[in-house]
């Protein structure tokens, strides 16, 4: 008897059924709103085994490859094999909140004049109750926004979910080349996911989605640009600039911040509301970094030396010291956050997020996210097993097993059959060495070595649950006291927060990003040492005289 599973419940399979009717059966939220016919396309799966068991795709379904289908055009032909799916706007533990900064002066561009409901000084509606904005970080790998109450500044309310649009790719040059190719899908998807979150938000508030007058969203320049419906081609190729930054740099703008009407983009909200995208910086580094440093205040400058490092498929790094400021983007690669590893996956339920080995490499402790029963190693749970590896002795800097050196994978957990191979950890040391390099070049170029940084600014919800001595340990994080890093969660939608309540900083920050120094990494002179290095599972040196590497 073959089953059809998700999350280890399962029915058996019947023929001539639909990924959907089993959903509907193991209760499996999927959205749609074409009534299952296939047009909208919201309804896409992950067919994570199975996939020759079930109707080859058709014209519904044109848009997608490898093992993503419409959850109701995926109609089951064979019952001799097994088939898992999951849909890909699952809740993993997303760390929807950052530290909040002092609150703003408010000045937001929305405000109420007896019963009416003004943005800027257009009437735009009657009032309804509430004056509401949202503040949106537009992630690769999840989506994060705030309700906000733009009269006292307030959230009330927090939503999160993963980003639907990794049917795109798991990265940004995988998603450039997939908007190329089907243009619009990409947008469509997060707009849908942004929908039902608005639309589960107000429900729960008992006010109407027509209360929200402004969205801010931060994102780096590919997911906010797919957002906005703009050509995203430019930025994956030489010199990879969004098309803004070129109008912007050739005089054709005045900044690099954008500003929409939200039924043009599709949100279900007020008709008359706006849509305001944060500054880009340069190249990669976009919208979520400005709001990063609005959120650590280092946006207009830090009387002593300062780093912000925001964590993620794209990591992005600054470092600032009076009024100058140094950033560079690298491309991490999804391999910390349940890409490329076998056992590898998003920080949800089941996940290991922290682990500690024995001397013979048996794992004598763990946690689990939600502490259910292990299914795989989060970000945070690979960073402690290679750290654990190494400090045993079991493993070379490398990724080499030491007791085998032709053993090609060790079992972690028995009882579960969770492995870890020497492929697995080739994967984690480039995605780690990317991180490497963004931190080390742009220290260099600073003229700075991780002994003048007074505090390390770790952004996102990966680097909050980070355990800083193992990260140090593996060289994922420079050799700073652990008393000088602060965590500082969401720092991107914490940023949007502020700049949709606060004019007068949107302003002051879309003047201020046109001073910023920016790096691209590949383009350093001795990158691919760097890199080489950096692959190494061990600690990045405390010094590398960077007043002598930048003469050179």
């Amino acid at each position: 008897m073959s089953l059809i599973s998700h999350d280890r419940r399962s029915r058996e399979v019947v023929p001539g059924k639909t990924i959907f009717d089993y959903a509907d059966e193991l209760t499996v939220e999927v959205p749609t709103s074409c009534m299952r016919a296939g047009r909208c396309h919201e309804c896409v799966v992950e067919v994570e085994e199975g996939m020759a068991a079930l109707r080859p795709r058709g014209e519904a379904e044109s848009f997608l490859r490898g093992n993503y289908r419409l959850a109701c055009q995926a109609v089951i032909l064979r019952d001799d094999l097994d088939i898992a799916f999951s849909p890909l706007r699952r809740r993993p533990k997303i760390l929807a909140a950052g530290r909040r900064r002092p609150a703003v002066e408010l000045d937001p561009a929305v405000s109420r004049r007896g019963e009416a409901i003004f943005y800027e000084n257009e009437a735009v509606d009657r009032f309804r109750g509430h004056v509401l904005g949202l503040a949106l970080d537009l992630g690769t790998t999840t989506l994060v926004m705030d309700l906000v109450d733009l009269g006292s500044g307030r959230v009330l309310m927090t939503a999160s979910c993963e980003n639907p649009q990794r049917f795109g790719g798991s990265d940004v040059m995988h998603r450039i080349s997939y908007d190329g190719e089907h243009s619009g899908e990409l947008q469509r998807a997060a707009v849908a996911a942004i929908n039902r979150e608005i639309e589960a938000l107000c429900r729960s508030l008992g006010c109407s989605r027509r209360a929200i007058y402004e969205v801010a969203v931060a994102g780096n320049s590919t997911m906010r640009d797919i957002f906005f419906k703009l050509d995203v081609q430019p930025i994956g190729q030489r010199p990879y600039k969004s098309a803004v930054e070129h109008d912007w740099r050739a005089g054709r703008r005045p900044t690099t911040a954008l500003l929409e009407n939200a039924p043009r983009l599709g949100l279900k909200v007020n008709p008359k509301a706006r849509v305001y995208g944060l500054p880009l910086i340069a190249s990669h580094v976009g919208g979520d970094m400005a709001a990063d440093l609005i959120a650590a205040g280092l946006a207009f400058g830090c009387a002593e030396t300062a780093m912000l490092v925001d964590i993620g498929t794209n990591t992005e790094v600054a470092i600032v010291r009076g009024g100058r400021m140094i950033v560079a983007s690298c491309p991490a690669g999804p391999a910390f956050e349940g890409g490329l590893v076998k056992y590898g996956m998003p920080g949800q339920d089941g996940a290991i997020e922290s682990l500690r080995l024995s001397a013979d490499g048996r794992c004598i402790d763990y946690r689990t996210i939600g502490e259910v029963e292990p299914q795989g190693l989060c970000g945070s749970g690979l960073i402690d097993l290679l750290a654990e590896l190494r400090r045993h002795g079991l493993m070379t800097a490398k990724g080499v097993f030491t007791a085998d050196r032709r053993r090609f994978a060790t079992t972690i957990l028995p009882e579960h059959g969770i492995t870890f191979s020497r492929e697995d950890a080739s994967h984690l040391a480039q995605a780690k060495a990317a991180n490497y390099c963004g931190q080390l070049i742009v220290m260099r170029a600073f003229g700075a070595e991780p002994g003048d940084i007074k505090r390390l600014y770790l952004a996102g919800a990966f680097a909050n649950y980070i355990d800083v001595a193992n990260a140090v340990a593996i060289g994922f994080l420079p050799p700073i006291p652990e008393e000088r890093i602060v965590k500082i969660g969401n720092a991107a939608v914490e940023g949007a927060r502020q700049v949709l309540l606060s004019r007068r900083l949107r302003r002051a920050l879309e003047e201020r990003v046109k001073n910023v120094e920016h790096i691209e990494l590949e383009t350093t002179p001795d990158f691919f040492e760097v890199f080489v290095e950096g692959c190494r599972l061990e600690p990045m040196p405390a010094s590398f005289h960077p007043a002598a590497q930048l003469a050179s």
